[in-house]
């Protein structure tokens, strides 16, 4: 298995920067032993992308939470990252899922993309769910927040024992807006040709040198995408100690032990007698 990396590249005389991600055992890992509907991983794999395309794109350190809500059979998705591309999420279903797309899946709702730097102050912005398709939804928020044209593709594999999520981008950068938004123009139409499996199985430089062969793209060096849950005993027990050690005991007289379950990657944590007192002590 290839190691899940995303790709940054230019071009030698055109106004446009571009993303490449393709990721399959992060995607993996965050469905694992979730019984997600195939729409519902889909739908996960898609904001597995556009998380990871919005790091790199937004130029920050800290972390990244991008997160779908509404009164649909997914009461709410969310991926959260950070700028080294360590990523985990989760979904919420509050009924059973009968299509999928957007509407049919978050119902009446929103994408709420919040970045919480390392230095700065955080901030949140918030879009409807106005168009049909996630990436759709994503263009909107760079038009309303960063007014720059801004492009995606989608592309994901699921139902099967392999699944894969992979996603191409494109956005004008802020030089010479009449050249740049031509550059856009041209690079967009080459980029609406890609297939599904092109962006799924190829190489990213066999991708975009089938792309934009005659606009010699440059690639940056890659960084690689991680499922990185952030749970451990240690937060639970910090967790634990709020709850207070009476009523921790009399749940352990109820059950023989307190478990606490982490909701991304399903690890158990479990605490006896013996535990409870040792963490109060």
């Amino acid at each position: 298995m290839q190691p899940d990396l995303l790709h940054r590249y230019i071009f030698d005389e055109l106004d446009v920067r571009g993303e490449l991600v393709q990721i399959e055992k992060t995607f993996s890992d965050i469905i694992a032993g979730h019984n997600y509907p195939e729409p519902v991983q889909q739908l996960l794999g898609e904001l597995l992308v556009a998380t990871s395309l919005l790091t790199a794109t937004l130029k920050f350190e800290g972390d990244i939470a991008v997160q779908l809500q509404g009164d649909g059979p997914v009461k709410y998705a969310v991926i959260n990252g950070d700028h080294k591309q360590n990523m985990r999420g989760i979904a919420r279903l509050q009924s059973d899922v009968t299509g999928n797309k957007i509407a049919d899946l978050i119902g009446n709702g929103h994408m709420v993309i919040t970045i919480t730097p390392v230095k700065g102050e955080r901030y949140q912005g918030v879009v409807p769910l106005t168009a049909d398709t996630l990436a759709g939804c994503i263009e909107e928020y760079f038009t309303q927040s960063e007014q720059l044209t801004t492009r995606l593709w989608f592309a994901t594999k699921t139902g099967s024992e392999t699944v894969k999520a992979a996603g191409l981008f494109l956005q004008v950068l802020p030089v010479n807006k009449e050249k740049s938004q031509q550059d856009f123009t041209h690079l967009e139409a080459l980029s609406h040709t890609v297939k599904d499996d092109e962006l799924l199985e190829l190489d990213a430089q066999t991708v975009l040198t089938r792309l934009y062969h005659e606009d010699n793209p440059q690639l940056f060096e890659p960084q690689e995408i991680n499922f990185v849950c952030g749970c451990s005993k240690e937060k639970t027990i910090a967790a634990l100690v709020n709850v207070g050690q009476e009523a921790l005991l009399e749940d352990v007289q109820k059950h023989g032990n307190v478990t606490i379950s982490c909701h991304y990657c399903l690890t158990d944590y479990r605490f006896n007698e013996q535990d409870i007192k040792a963490i109060f002590n």
